[in-house]
């Protein structure tokens, strides 16, 4: 079983993770972290014994800054580019990704990580000044280690949400890769 602890150690193993939270890390931003599938897809991955790694669409980087404008954030994503060009980055700032998703301002990264659609997405991890891992788990790790599948609290509270979840599961197919998941679907 993999628990917290077991998952830092899982990431920490990874020379290729490694070299993307240091990269991300250099950037020296404000409330920063690599979310979602780069951490779901190593879960994932281990649970299904999968000797390689499976390719993830984009390696999201979230941080917060009120200040910061999206070109500025586009300046970053080059940045990261430059230090690693084969990596598909994706800089976003939660200061301002309310109103792309119409939703409240979030009050910080981790606030806009525990409204991600799904409680296996809704991970974050970084390093501290000492390059020791650091995890987020707005929901914990239960789901994604036991395979699961299910919206977070905030997208069972409306229709409009619990079809957006419905459309990711459809869109993202993730059990044609992963065949032991369980997906929870929500009645409309």
């Amino acid at each position: 079983m993999i628990d917290e602890e077991k998952l830092i150690s899982l990431i920490n193993e990874d020379l290729w993770m490694m070299k993307i939270l240091q990269s991300a890390k250099s950037l020296n931003l404000p409330d920063w972290w690599i979310c979602a599938g780069f951490i779901r897809s190593k879960i994932w991955d281990t649970l299904h014994n999968f000797q390689e790694r499976t390719p993830i669409p984009d390696i999201d980087v979230i941080f917060f800054d009120v200040t910061m404008d999206e070109i500025e954030e586009k300046k970053l994503e080059e940045k990261l580019k430059s230090l690693q060009p084969t990596v598909p980055w994706s800089v976003k700032n939660q200061a301002r990704m309310h109103i792309r998703n119409s939703m409240p301002p979030y009050k910080s990264s981790i606030d806009a990580i525990s409204k991600f659609p799904e409680t296996a997405t809704a991970l974050g991890v970084k390093l501290d000044e000492n390059d020791h891992i650091i995890l987020t788990a707005p929901y914990g790790i239960r789901d994604a280690v036991n395979l699961v599948v299910k919206p977070t609290p905030f997208f069972t509270k409306t229709k409009e949400r619990i079809g957006i979840y419905e459309e990711r599961i459809t869109k993202k197919n993730w059990k044609s890769t992963w065949s032991k998941l369980k997906v929870h679907h929500m009645p409309k």
